[in-house]
């Protein structure tokens, strides 16, 4: 208990340092950077800003309200890292869960490990650290491999050293980017898994990829099952036609623009059925209770 009294002490202690306008640290060369650079230290969370590169964009109120209510409880055990980007100014590069449930609980301050990062440094960091957590789905996972390719210009051999992953693996995850939306969605809101996704990327066609997608949906296929279809895909479809015996390809151009515009809003592939005087039908699929009350939202919320 003796320890824990002068480690919350000492934090303390550094927290008044930072506030001194004439200890202002922007540089590990600076005075006194060496007390700072790497310690905990009891940071106000009003000086504390979101990081703009945070990789990570769906966060769970529920989980983070959890979150808080153990805080409340027992604290918060693992510090947050912030950068110091100015004056009493802070940024975010990980921890934006803590960092939220603490805000939600009320604290003043938050526990934070302080770095000097420039911007670039600063995403770098987010990305890796995000890449490493447990909860995320494998298209998240994915575009973070992504932007450090992008924006930070690591090569795939780089990335293996950064994150400690084989680059056969990465390599893996960022070809699941060449997906169709529709069922990068359906992936990250977990209907179908990595393994249903990975044997969806050999077929380039994206139409027939969400063909498949719904068939893998409906009938609740497994990834041996889903593979089995896409080795015998070529063989075995058929073309979906209308009412009137002409093909899904013969619908008017306007209804192929617009079915896409559909699809992507509802996230299921939306099937449009148009006879030759012009009238037709609109039929939005869906998997489960939970997948029609989603459905549901989105109508409710866009009236």
């Amino acid at each position: 208990m003796a320890k824990a009294t002068k480690k919350q002490a000492l934090g303390r202690g550094l927290s008044a340092l930072l506030k001194d306008p004439e200890n202002d640290i922007k540089s590990v060369q600076d005075k006194n950077a060496d007390k700072v650079i790497g310690n905990i230290i009891e940071l106000d969370i009003d000086y504390i800003e979101v990081n703009p590169f945070q990789p990570r964009t769906n966060f769970s109120e529920e989980s983070i309200k959890e979150l808080a209510s153990s805080i409340k409880e027992l604290g918060i055990i693992q510090p947050i890292t912030v950068r110091k980007s100015d004056f009493n100014k802070y940024q975010l590069v990980s921890g934006e869960r803590r960092f939220r449930a603490a805000k939600l609980v009320g604290l003043d301050t938050i526990p934070a490990y302080i770095r000097i990062a420039n911007d670039q440094e600063s995403l770098e960091m987010a990305l890796v650290e995000n890449i490493q957590r447990q909860d995320l789905d494998p298209i998240e996972i994915a575009l973070s491999y992504q932007r450090l390719i992008d924006e930070i210009n690591l090569t795939q051999e780089q990335m293996s050293e950064r994150v400690g992953k084989k680059r056969s693996t990465i390599a893996n995850y960022l070809r699941l980017l060449k997906l169709d939306p529709i069922i990068q969605t359906g992936m990250r809101d977990g209907f179908i898994s990595m393994g249903h996704g990975r044997a969806l990327i050999t077929i380039e066609d994206q139409s027939i990829q969400l063909d498949i997608y719904e068939s893998i949906l409906s009938k609740k296929l497994s990834v041996r099952e889903t593979e089995e279809i896409v080795r015998n895909y070529g063989t075995t479809k058929e073309p979906k036609t209308t009412n009137n015996n002409t093909t899904e390809k013969d619908n008017p151009e306007y209804i192929k623009k617009g079915i896409t515009v559909f699809s992507e809003y509802f996230g299921h592939k939306i099937d449009v059925k148009v006879s030759k005087n012009g009238k037709g039908k609109i039929t939005i699929p869906f998997h489960s209770e939970e997948d029609f009350n989603r459905i549901k939202k989105l109508v409710e919320g866009a009236k």
